[in-house]
């Protein structure tokens, strides 16, 4: 288009006009400007636990969880991050003696607990049975999984010398059983990408022994 003083502007050359102008009002003027205010360091909290076997003691952000703390803060990196939501187990350990999920549950929740993770379970050369097994009867293929695996095969076998029943009992005040079908239960919230399932199922029964013979472990 053209004005009264033959100046010549395209469509195209309106809209980059307008789209810079745009721009440049949208900058604020530099009057009077103050540094930023730094932010205020995250308060912490103190926390002691025993971790396999040794008093702990960390100052750690409340929000921190225990997977983070062990891992980031002890350097225990045997317990995975796997989802990071309680999905798939990989970060499985021992809190007074029953699994739970370290990645839900918060440090700071855990002070004056005693804490078992795969580093505490066995070591080269003195392997726990159930590491032992999972060796045998390659119950693993790339690994990651494996802490969290062989922690729950260990807390199921407890469980079950316990009584506590799961949810394929079929009878909640007898004794539980071990079958295929009470193992698959049990380790169902630990997740093997690598699908070595029998694998797994073939270690447990193993280190069970004499309880499991002539079950269904299939």
């Amino acid at each position: 288009m053209t004005d009264d003083t033959g100046f010549t502007l395209s469509r195209r050359g309106a809209l980059i006009g307008g789209a810079a102008a745009a721009a440049a009002g949208a900058v604020p003027l530099d009057v009077g400007a103050q540094p930023a205010t730094p932010e205020p360091p995250a308060p912490t909290l103190p926390v002691s636990f025993t971790v396999n076997g040794r008093k702990r003691t960390l100052e750690v952000d409340p929000r921190v969880t225990l997977l983070d703390a062990l891992r980031e803060h002890l350097s225990l990196t045997g317990s995975k991050k796997g989802c990071d939501h309680g999905q798939c187990g990989a970060c499985t350990v021992m809190v007074e003696g029953k699994r739970i999920n370290s990645c839900l549950t918060l440090a700071v929740m855990h002070d004056g607990d005693a804490i078992t993770t795969i580093e505490g379970l066995g070591r080269p050369g003195d392997l726990h049975p159930m590491q032992a097994a999972f060796v045998r009867h390659d119950g693993y293929q790339c690994g990651y999984c494996t802490p969290g695996q062989i922690m729950s095969s260990v807390a199921v076998l407890q469980e079950v010398k316990d009584g506590i029943p799961s949810y394929v009992a079929a009878d909640l005040t007898a004794a539980p059983a071990l079958s295929g079908e009470e193992l698959r239960e049990r380790m169902s919230g630990n997740i093997c990408r690598c699908a070595a399932y029998s694998n797994i199922i073939a270690a447990i029964a193993d280190v069970a022994g004499a309880d499991v013979a002539g079950k269904d472990i299939a």
